[in-house]
């Protein structure tokens, strides 16, 4: 009767901390900085980890207070890549107002100050004159008509690529397209906007399977999934399918494979349908704790195909939201040697695989030991219904991909490089509510996957777009030369100014 009275009262209080979660997530702050979630840890007692408040938080937190990047501006150095209109004002009268005499320049005063010129709607009027010969009255040439985008259409390969980055890069809705455009006197139906956006993913499709190919030609991917509505089940009524992401960035190593993310529209999460995506791939999958994702790997993760690596920032936030509510020293001290290992990958990002595997193996290994000895001591003095229990067996089940970044000197800590790919996704679901049919989703993907990794790379989405339209709409490039066309290999046709500002 004692035990399950004990029982009872853990199930009440993992109630009650459940309810305080969730107001948390409702009114309280969204922050996961160690140092606030430890702040004033100091009253109790925990030995050695004075020094817990300077513990970095994860590469997907905000800055702690106190050691904010000075903000990046501007003031007195605008941007030498744009252009200059030269604006000279003289005086009204140079001549002398004592003797009259004229005036010398002996100087000037100059400054810069940023403007811009809205988008301008324009007509353009493409006129082939015919011409015939007087004498044998039998010949007419006229020159042949460019290719468009769509044939027949009223709209350039610009507009069209103006609304599809609008949409997808800046996460503008197609309808507030359609208000501006109606500011400008425009009327344009939604839905013709929407085949648009179908017509560019179709001329885009070869280069969007391209980059997903090139991604899985890496030998360390990340993946993540996030829900996507779509309508399709009869009724107007709304279905939740799923976007997978597939992710390539190798520059905290200096690595060869670019920042690169390609989103894949399924019908469901399961192991089959990422197992499907994955086709024949081997090598690091770095991924979160989703089921579907462990039988891709064999069961000893040694005899090759793929080996998962896990997120230590999942793992991180499930002891960061049990402190919230109950500022265990236990969960303290495991946030603790977390921010220990963030704060040593802090010191080491940017340098080479090698540089990194022997630091790591030097100062990570032995948190992660005492990290893993603190856990397996815990879990037999703690409640089995528990969170804390809960969240060590998460931890234990998991282990060998928590840990992979110690043999593995490109293997990441975390997952966090896919999951900010995410956020655009999120972005626009909640402004568009949903992706329409599943041809809609699948035109979502395609173009989302191709603009984000334009940003990804440093470039302005629209220029990029703007101009790979073009090249494929005049034939300049064919499918078969499509590969100049991804953002890490692309150069403009004329050296402008193409890249934004840092």
């Amino acid at each position: 009767m004692t035990r399950r009275v004990a029982e009872l009262e853990a199930e009440l209080e993992a109630a009650s901390r459940l309810l305080k979660t969730y107001k948390t997530m409702l009114f309280g702050s969204r922050s996961e900085k160690a140092r606030t979630v430890l702040d004033g840890q100091g009253s109790l007692d925990l030995g050695d980890l004075s020094a817990v408040h300077m513990a970095p938080a994860a590469n997907d937190d905000p800055m702690v207070k106190g050691a904010k990047p000075r903000a990046r501006r501007n003031i007195g150095a605008l941007p030498k890549h744009l252009p200059r209109i030269m604006h000279v004002i003289e005086p009204e009268s140079t001549q002398c107002a004592c003797c009259q005499g004229s005036m010398h320049k002996i100087g000037e005063d100059a400054s810069e100050a940023l403007d811009i010129v809205p988008a301008i709607l324009r007509v353009i009027a493409t006129v082939r004159p015919k011409y015939a010969c007087r004498t044998c009255e039998s010949s007419i040439v006229q020159a042949p008509a460019p290719r468009r985008m769509i044939e027949g259409g009223m709209a350039t390969t610009s507009l069209i690529a103006w609304i599809v980055t609008q949409r997808f890069a800046w996460y503008l809705p197609v309808y507030r397209q359609a208000q501006m455009l109606a500011g400008h006197g425009l009327q344009i139906d939604r839905s013709t906007l929407t085949r648009w956006l179908k017509c560019a993913a179709w001329w885009l499709e070869g280069l969007y399977d391209l980059q997903l190919q090139a991604i899985h030609s890496h030998p360390r991917i990340h993946v993540d999934e996030t829900r996507m509505p779509v309508t399709g089940g009869g009724n107007g009524k709304v279905r939740i399918d799923q976007f997978w992401a597939h992710g390539t960035d190798d520059r905290p190593w200096n690595g060869s494979a670019p920042p690169a993310v390609c989103y894949v529209h399924a019908r469901s999460r399961s192991h089959r349908t990422i197992s499907e995506q994955l086709g024949r791939y081997q090598g690091v999958l770095q991924v979160d704790g989703y089921t579907a994702y462990k039988g891709l790997e064999s069961p000893d993760g040694l005899s090759g195909g793929i080996r998962l690596a896990f997120c230590l920032a999942h793992l991180r936030r499930r002891f960061v939201d049990l402190h919230k509510s109950t500022r265990s020293p236990i969960t303290a001290q495991i946030i603790a040697l977390l921010g220990h290992i963030y704060r040593i990958e802090a010191e080491i990002r940017g340098t080479g695989a090698e540089h990194r595997l022997l630091t790591r193996q030097e100062k990570s290994r032995p948190i992660m030991a005492e990290l893993k000895a603190l856990l397996d001591d815990t879990l037999p003095r703690v409640s089995q219904v528990s969170d804390l229990a809960g969240h060590i067996r998460y931890a234990q089940g998991h282990w060998r991909g928590l840990t992979l970044f110690l043999e593995d000197g490109r293997v990441e800590v975390d997952n966090n490089m896919i999951e900010r790919q995410m956020r655009p996704i999120g972005i626009g679901r909640r402004n568009s509510l949903f992706a329409g049919n599943e041809g809609g989703a699948h035109t979502w993907a395609v173009l989302a996957s191709l603009l984000q990794t334009a940003k990804l790379n440093g470039l302005d989405p629209f220029t990029w777009l703007n101009d790979v339209l073009a090249r494929m709409v005049s034939g300049e490039v064919l499918n078969n030369d499509l590969d100049q066309l991804l953002a890490w290999n692309w150069r403009p046709a004329e050296p402008t100014a193409m890249r934004l500002a840092v």
